[in-house]
């Protein structure tokens, strides 16, 4: 089974109430929930939250909703444990990470990345960008000539189940998905609301 996890808390201290904010006309939440629903390969996607509001708005678009315990729901909650909890309670044997911060995807990008980590016999997958920054008065090097590191965007995650109950995100066998501007948008404040509106409009 490919297993879809939306993961959604109540208390984003940033951004009250984040994910059931309304952009371009729908709770942000809500554009991760058709990104999943709209995937041909998904068997099964959930959102996974502890908030009773967000349970409600995600089901009113939708999502089924896996009920998360109040303590994997803090401030310094990982996202591991919130994966290996939605696997204890619904075995998969592959699981397809999709964070409502990352409102903006092209159709088709979630089967798109679940069809090349299947393809390459991945451990993990991510979607992101290439980075060629360097720290100022470190180097000189024209950015043509950095080598650049590629940097995950929280858009889309495609990670082996087994890996995930023994604690490991990654694996050895990382592939990566490169993504256009538009797309590695990750909404942490209110300019990044400001740029996904106008985005998705």
């Amino acid at each position: 089974m490919i297993l879809g996890v939306i993961p959604a808390r109540g208390g984003s201290k940033g951004i009250p109430r984040k994910n059931i904010r309304l952009l371009a006309g729908k709770p942000l939440l809500a554009w991760s929930i058709e990104a999943a629903l709209g995937s041909k390969l998904l068997d099964r996607a959930v959102v996974s939250t502890e908030d009773p509001e967000i349970a409600e708005v995600a089901r009113r678009h939708g999502a089924e909703v896996l009920a998360r315990p109040a303590a994997l729901a803090s401030d310094e909650t990982l996202t591991l444990p919130v994966l290996q909890h939605a696997l204890e309670k619904i075995p998969a044997e592959t699981v397809v990470l999709l964070q409502p911060t990352s409102p903006v995807r092209e159709a088709g990008l979630v089967d798109r990345c679940i069809k090349r980590f299947l393809k390459t016999g991945a451990d993990s997958l991510a979607t992101g960008y290439w980075c060629k920054a360097q720290e100022y008065g470190k180097g000189q090097a024209r950015r043509q000539e950095i080598p650049g590191f590629f940097v995950d965007d929280g858009n889309v995650y495609v990670i082996k189940a087994e890996l995930l109950r023994r604690g490991d995100r990654y694996g050895k066998k990382i592939e990566r998905v490169v993504l256009d501007r538009e797309q590695n948008l990750d909404l942490d404040d209110e300019f990044d609301f400001r740029m996904a509106e106008r985005i998705l409009r």
